[in-house]
């Protein structure tokens, strides 16, 4: 039969075992430990003798250590003032122009280059373009013309009367087409912008019946005929047409040259400069488009 007393003997040498082991344990942590400190207080105290011998090491030392200092509170200002956002991707408006197909991306780099706008977001309104025009039954390099006369793609411009925006809607006129897109403001969307412009654009081809009698209503041509906007439009809008079916872009007509204007006798002739052969638009200058009233 099994003994009590004989049980004892063995679990007193485990426990004699588990305090060995534990002790021999400590021993090997405080040796290393011990070692290492002793190991980096001698560093340390090497350091610290050639730094007071070695005032060029000293001063770079010092630059090190407070340029480091400088980065950490720079880092933790940055963090305190700029909250991170991984969603922010989704309010801009840009495209991938590799996805585009390829008449609207030849468009896009045209239009990129000649009006140095970065092609992700001008594929994002080409594309747009392309979209609405189909349902407004407009030409898109029509649209994309307009915009380009308007604004040159800049979708906050403002005009002196108040037209706003890539197409230079006046926005105080029409109101009513901007509460779909949530208010006034979406004005500076250039999406909104763009249909609600191609809305107006849309109305004045309707109640002109041609594209040139709606370009005269879009640009709100009173004391003129507004000719000087038409012809602007429609070159535009040839050369993007010409873009867009890989055709050869017409150059722009040539630039009237100075004429000899007759002087007094004995006197030179006056030059007259080109400017004041005709008015002249300043490019990107933007006219007090779209004031058809809804």
């Amino acid at each position: 039969m099994n003994n009590p007393n004989r049980r004892a003997p063995a679990s007193s040498r485990a426990l004699a075992s588990a305090r060995t082991a534990m002790t021999d344990a400590y021993r090997g942590f405080y040796d290393i430990t011990h070692n290492s400190l002793a190991l980096l207080g001698t560093l340390l105290a090497v350091a610290v003798v050639v730094l007071g011998f070695r005032a060029d090491l000293r001063a770079s030392a010092e630059e090190q250590l407070l340029g480091w200092l400088l980065q950490r509170q720079e880092a933790a200002s940055v963090e305190q003032l700029v909250t991170a956002e991984p969603n922010a991707v989704d309010r801009v408006t840009a495209a991938d122009l590799s996805a585009l197909p390829e008449q609207q991306a030849k468009v896009t780099q045209w239009l990129s280059r000649k009006y140095r706008v970065a092609p992700e977001p001008l594929a994002a309104l080409v594309t747009e373009a392309y979209a609405v025009g189909e349902k407004a039954r407009l030409d898109p390099t029509l649209i994309l013309a307009v915009m380009a006369v308007e604004s040159r793609f800049n979708p906050f411009a403002q005009s002196p009367v108040g037209a706003q925006g890539l197409m230079q809607v006046l926005t105080r006129v029409h109101t009513d087409k901007y509460e779909d897109f949530g208010g006034q403001l979406a004005a500076f969307d250039p999406v909104s912008n763009l249909r609600v412009g191609v809305q107006v654009l849309q109305d004045a081809v309707r109640r002109a019946g041609s594209i040139e009698g709606g370009l005269r209503l879009y640009v709100g041509a009173v004391t003129t005929d507004g000719s000087w906007y038409i012809d602007r439009v429609l070159a535009e809008h040839a050369r993007i047409q010409s873009v867009a079916l890989g055709r050869a872009v017409p150059r722009p007509a040539p630039v009237a040259q100075p004429i000899p204007v007759k002087q007094q006798e004995g006197q030179p002739a006056r030059q007259v400069p080109a400017t004041e052969l005709e008015a002249v638009v300043p490019a990107g200058s933007p006219s007090p488009a779209a004031v058809i009233p809804s």
